[in-house]
């Protein structure tokens, strides 16, 4: 007798609550016995960009490791891979974390439909969330559809301490015929950071020693190492959120820290709320705004995806995500920003992007962050709100260190000139280009496309910006 337990997004062995509730049952049944299992599906895995596959290949490998080599990978369906698993080893039950995306639910009732057919057992215990989505509520049942408050009440809700280990270890059961390993592909020229919970806890300890502190004017400066970068860890399960919230205190940084976290919780209460989001608009009536197609609208987006539009803020941040497969923040918006408002494509474009070559690639946040900047999600930033990616490159990256970073063609610039090249005498003559457009009169068109919607959309506009 055996028990399954199926590793999905949680790749961890500490503060699982999956992983006690299949040791425990496999100890009530049985002699321990536990056959952890980790499923490949070939329909979404073509899909990712080769850092995304090449970190959960490394990040499987550390879950393996800590398995004694006991993990069963299998390449195929869950509908039908997970149930015939259950049956070749004779369990009595199959464990696993909660998935409360749209998509997850459909296929976790499949499977405990099939699963019931055949008298096995299937068991949800936990989620990747410090409170599980459904469970945080304004007073009439309804849910949040602004952060704020949400947050509030999420704090009065408050969240259990992180699980203990099981009380009796168990047998973890490997077979010697598992699909094996996709082969890990080609990353030469992208940095992919070392992969697995040993590492993710690690990394929190350094966050803790020093950068924390100082996290709630920091997380703002993509020239300094300011942030936790555990969004990558918190996506594949290798720590969980209340593994950190338990270590947080009262200061300012550690604050704000507590609220990045609360940002991921809102976000995945939206989308459990509303699954349409994560491909639709929250707010439909931005459906009607006039967005930019065609031939140009390609090869400005093409020029956007390789970092090349000529303002060097938004381009070292998009070679940063194709070197490292993450983006700082405060980038992020400005560089969504760019997509939407000075090269008027729509906000799904860019978030499919985001999500294929994103290591921490989350659905929910990314589609939900993405709203907010395109001023058609919940709490979402004003449409007429348009990031200036000249004065945020200024601002945030004072003395141009982000920018030579990732744009050697400007290496040669000082300081915080390097924002803007082309007053420079020979900023050009390395190859980096002029801008593609012009900010300020797109900003401008952004604004009169706004204008043109119902009355019910439109907001009063913002002389200066940001």
């Amino acid at each position: 007798m055996a028990t399954v337990l199926w590793f999905r997004r949680d790749l961890r062995i500490h503060d699982n609550p999956a992983l006690v509730a299949a040791v425990e049952a496999a100890w009530a049944t049985g002699d321990g016995n536990v056959v952890p299992v980790v499923l490949i599906d070939p329909a979404l895995w073509p899909t990712w960009g080769p850092a995304k596959q090449a970190y959960l290949i490394d990040s499987l490998r550390s879950l393996d490791a800590s398995l004694a080599d006991n993990l069963v990978l299998r390449h195929g369906k869950a509908q039908e891979v997970i149930p015939a698993i259950a049956i070749e080893f004779g369990a009595t039950s199959v464990h696993c974390a909660s998935d409360y995306s749209g998509y997850g639910i459909v296929r976790d009732n499949e499977i405990a439909a099939t699963l019931a057919k055949a008298g096995i057992d299937f068991v949800q215990t936990g989620s990747g969330y410090a409170v599980a989505p459904g469970r945080v509520t304004k007073d009439d049942g309804t849910y949040y559809k602004v952060y704020t408050p949400f947050y509030k009440r999420w704090l009065i809700h408050g969240w259990r301490a992180p699980a203990g280990d099981a009380t009796k270890a168990p047998n973890w059961i490997g077979v010697e015929t598992c699909d094996g390993y996709p082969d890990r592909p080609d990353t030469r020229g992208v940095v992919i950071p070392k992969a697995g919970e040993a590492a993710a806890l690690e990394l929190f300890e350094t966050f803790l020693a020093g950068p924390i502190e100082n996290y709630d004017e920091d997380r703002n400066r993509p020239d300094l190492a300011g942030t936790s970068k555990l969004s990558i860890a918190l996506k594949w399960g290798e720590i969980h959120p209340r593994t950190l919230l338990a270590r947080l205190g009262d200061s300012k940084g550690h604050e704000v820290f507590r609220k990045e976290i609360a940002w991921r919780e809102f976000y995945a209460e939206v989308a459990f709320q509303r699954p349409d989001t994560i491909t639709d608009y929250f707010n439909p009536l931005y459906k009607q705004m006039k967005y930019d197609t065609g031939k140009l609208a390609d090869e400005k987006f093409a020029a956007w995806c390789e970092g090349r539009t000529g303002y060097p803020f938004v381009d070292a941040g998009m070679r940063q995500l194709r070197t490292e497969g993450w983006m700082h923040n405060r980038v992020r918006m400005v560089v969504a920003s760019f997509l939407l408002k000075d090269l008027h494509i729509e906000w799904q474009r860019g978030a499919n992007y985001f999500f294929d070559w994103l290591l921490d690639g989350d659905l929910a946040s990314n589609s939900h962050g993405w709203q907010w900047t395109a001023g058609c999600g919940t709490d979402a930033s004003p449409y007429y709100r348009v990031f200036n990616p000249l004065g945020q490159g200024i601002k945030f990256d004072p003395n141009g260190e982000y920018v030579r970073k990732y744009i050697p063609e400007l290496s040669h610039i000082q300081d915080g000139a390097v924002h803007e090249p082309w007053k420079v005498l020979g900023g050009l003559d390395h190859g980096y280009p002029e801008p593609i457009v012009d900010h300020a009169a797109e900003r401008l068109e952004a604004l009169d496309r706004l204008g043109k919607l119902p009355k019910g959309v439109q907001q009063a506009h913002n002389p200066k910006g940001e």
